[in-house]
C-alpha cells in the first residue's frame, strides 16, 4: 500500500474493512499516535518489512524443527532454537532493513526467503538488472539506490549481480530455434570495444518471425576489430542459426550489403534475399538536396508500390529520365540494389507490407544504441553482448527474447501459407 491508501484506510470505519484493512487500519492509528512516519529510514514500512521477514524466517524455522516455538516437545528432539543473527539486507521498497535471524542448536537450518550470505531480496537484483538494461552505468545504479533508498550498493556489487546473467545468456545463445521462420531480419550495430586499445566492433544481430507470428530474437554475434558489418562474417552467423535447427526461411531482410545473397543462398538455397526498401529511400535523401525530397517521393512511390517488377522498372526507367542528368549516383543506388529490390513485388500486399523494411531489426536497434551510448565503450567483447543480451531480457518477461506481433503478421502469415504451402509444415507437425 502507498502512504495515501494507507491514510485512506485509516479514516473509513471498522463495517467498510476488509480482515487485512482493518490490520491496516490500527497499526496506521497507532504510528501516528507515536508520531511515527508511514514512510523513511525509521517508518513503518520498514517496521512492516521486518516484521513480516522475520515471521516467514520464523516459521521455516518451526517447519524445519518440525514444532512450534516454546513448545515442550522440542526438548528431546535433538535440535532447538538458538537465539537469533542480527543481518542487514536490501529491500526494494524500504531499503536497508535490519532483521533477526534464527539460529538452530545444530547449524542445519537453511533460511529460503533470505538465503545464508544473501544480502539483497530478489526484487532488487531484478531492479539492477532493468535498470541497466535501460542504459544505466554501474555508478548511475549505485547513486540511484543511494538516492532513491538510502541504501549503499557499490559499483562492483552491480558488476556482479549483472555477471549472475552470463550463464543465461550462453544459455539463451545456443538454445534450440524453430525449424521453419516466415522471416528473419538482419543488420548489425557497432560499439567501441577496449582490447589494448579502444576499437569499433560490429555486433551482429538477428530477428525471426515465427510462424505463429511472434518476434524471436535469435542470437547476438561480436564481429572482430576493425572490419565493418562483412557478408563473410554472417556466413558464420546465418551457419551457427541452421546448426541451431532453421532448416528453411521464407524471407531474409537486409540493408543491401554486399555478397549477402550469395551467403543466404549458401545457407538456405531457397530462401528470397529482400532489400530493405526504407534504407534506399532514405540513401536516396542523403544523395540529394532537400528541396527535392518532396518532388522525389512523388517519384519514388510508383516504383515501390508497383504492381509488379515490369512495372517497377518502367516507373525507375521514368525516374532515370527526370533525374539521371541531376543525381546519377541515386539512378546507379538503385540499379545496383535492383535484383534484391524487387522480389517482393511478387506477392500478396500483406507480405509486402511486413518485408518492406528493416524497421523490425532497427526498433531493436534503436534500444541497443541507447544503452551502448550511455557507457561510451566496454571493457571487453563479453561486456558489450552481456549489457545488449540485458536490453533483449527486458523485452520480453519470460527472458527468452519472444513477444507476440500477432495483430500486425496474422493476415501476412496466412498469405505465406498460400504462397509457401509447399514449404509450410504440415498440420501434424506444426
Amino acid at each position: 500500500m502507498t502512504t495515501a491508501t494507507l491514510d485512506e484506510v485509516a479514516k473509513k470505519k471498522p463495517a467498510e474493512l476488509s480482515a487485512e484493512q482493518e490490520v491496516a487500519a490500527e497499526l496506521v492509528r497507532q504510528a501516528k499516535e507515536k508520531g511515527l512516519s508511514l514512510t523513511g529510514p525509521d517508518g513503518l514500512l520498514k517496521q512492516l518489512t521486518k516484521s513480516v521477514i522475520e515471521a516467514a524466517l520464523g516459521e521455516e524455522m518451526t517447519e524445519h524443527l518440525g514444532y512450534e516455538k516454546n513448545d515442550p516437545a522440542g526438548a528431546g528432539s535433538g535440535n532447538i532454537r538458538n537465539g537469533t543473527r542480527s543481518k542487514t539486507v536490501l529491500t526494494e521498497s524500504t531499503g536497508q532493513v535490519e532483521i533477526d535471524v534464527p539460529r538452530d542448536r545444530a547449524g542445519t537450518f537453511e533460511p529460503q526467503i533470505v538465503k545464508k550470505r544473501q544480502r539483497r531480496l530478489n526484487g532488487v537484483d531484478e531492479i539492477v538488472l532493468s535498470l541497466y538494461a535501460k542504459g544505466l552505468t554501474t555508478g548511475e545504479i549505485s547513486a540511484h539506490f543511494a538516492e532513491i533508498y538510502g541504501a549503499s550498493v557499490s559499483k562492483e556489487t552491480v558488476s556482479r549481480i549483472t555477471d549472475r546473467v552470463l550463464e543465461e545468456m550462453q544459455s539463451w545463445q545456443s538454445r534450440p530455434l524453430d525449424g521453419v521462420y516466415a522471416a528473419v531480419f538482419i543488420d548489425a550495430i557497432v560499439v567501441k570495444i577496449r582490447d589494448g586499445q579502444v576499437a569499433n566492433r560490429p555486433i551482429y544481430a538477428a530477428i525471426g518471425v515465427t510462424l505463429e507470428g511472434e518476434r524471436d530474437i535469435l542470437g547476438l554475434w561480436a564481429g572482430t576489430a576493425g572490419n565493418g558489418e562483412g557478408a563473410k562474417f554472417w556466413m558464420a552467423v546465418l551457419t551457427d542459426l541452421k546448426n541451431r535447427g532453421v532448416n528453411d526461411v521464407f524471407f531474409v531482410v537486409c540493408d543491401g550489403l554486399k555478397g549477402l545473397p550469395d551467403v543466404v543462398g549458401a545457407v538456405w538455397s531457397k530462401a528470397i534475399v529482400q532489400t530493405c526498401i526504407i534504407h534506399l529511400i532514405r540513401n536516396t535523401f542523403r544523395m540529394t538536396s532537400k528541396k527535392y525530397w518532396d518532388e522525389l517521393k512523388r517519384d519514388l512511390r510508383p516504383i515501390y508500390t508497383a504492381v509488379n517488377a515490369e512495372a517497377a522498372l518502367k516507373a525507375f526507367e521514368d525516374l532515370g529520365d527526370k533525374w539521371g542528368g541531376r543525381y546519377p549516383a541515386v539512378i546507379r543506388l538503385w540499379s545496383n540494389a535492383w535484383e534484391e529490390f524487387i522480389p517482393f513485388l511478387d506477392y500478396d500486399v500483406e507480405i509486402r507490407k511486413v518485408l518492406c523494411s528493416t524497421n523490425a531489426i532497427e526498433s531493436l536497434n534503436a534500444r541497443y544504441r541507447r544503452a551502448v551510448r550511455a557507457r561510451g565503450h566496454f571493457p571487453t567483447e563479453q561486456a558489450a553482448i552481456k549489457c545488449l543480451y540485458l536490453v533483449t531480457r527486458s523485452l520480453d518477461p519470460t527472458g527468452v527474447g519472444r513477444t507476440r506481433w500477432a495483430v500486425r503478421w496474422k493476415p501476412a502469415l496466412n498469405a505465406f501459407a498460400i504462397t509457401f504451402a509447399d514449404r509450410f509444415p504440415a498440420a501434424e507437425t506444426y
